[in-house]
């Protein structure tokens, strides 16, 4: 598996804030399901405000939630960007990136999920620990992110990012 760190970027490119292109979303374990006819400006809205309240959702640009997506996992402390796309059958995942903890990247592969210096409290998919490396605690730059990926499909470019594929 080959890893990169994309950094941020000083500059945004500017985007349409009434635009929506994710086409399904999910909340889980519990909550709703909402396809492209039901994601209007307020259920946008009150995503965005939750994440800093905590959140557990997909937001998908795949009307059949097959895939390119984003996972979004926050419990107000901790957020936790996973993007997935499919370019021509290949998976290219991406996660926030979070330097403060880039010597933590080895004891990851350790699967020590006691060990709190390295691990958060959330969860993927309600079952798989996230590193702290992949996990922010910049709740504003998080919703920012969320809100781009919402309207354009895109990783937004002011926070890192670690690409694997």
């Amino acid at each position: 598996m080959n890893s990169e760190i994309i950094s941020k970027q000083g500059e945004i490119p500017s985007f349409d804030q009434n635009a929506v292109v994710v086409k399904h979303i999910e909340y889980y374990p519990y909550g709703g399901t909402y396809n492209e006819s039901e994601i209007t400006p307020e259920l946008i809205a009150g995503i965005l405000k939750e994440i800093s309240k905590g959140i557990n959702i997909y937001l998908l640009l795949d009307p059949d939630a097959e895939c390119d997506f984003m996972e979004v996992l926050s419990d107000g402390e901790w957020l936790s960007l996973g993007c997935s796309f499919d370019r021509d059958g290949e998976f290219h995942n991406y996660y926030t990136y979070n330097s403060a903890y880039a010597d933590t990247a080895d004891q990851v592969g350790k699967w020590n999920y006691s060990d709190k210096s390295v691990w958060t409290e959330l969860q993927s998919g309600g079952q798989s620990p996230i590193p702290k490396i992949h996990a922010i605690t910049d709740m504003d730059a998080g919703v920012k992110a969320v809100e781009y990926f919402i309207r354009t499909g895109k990783l937004y470019p002011g926070i890192d990012w670690l690409h694997e594929s």
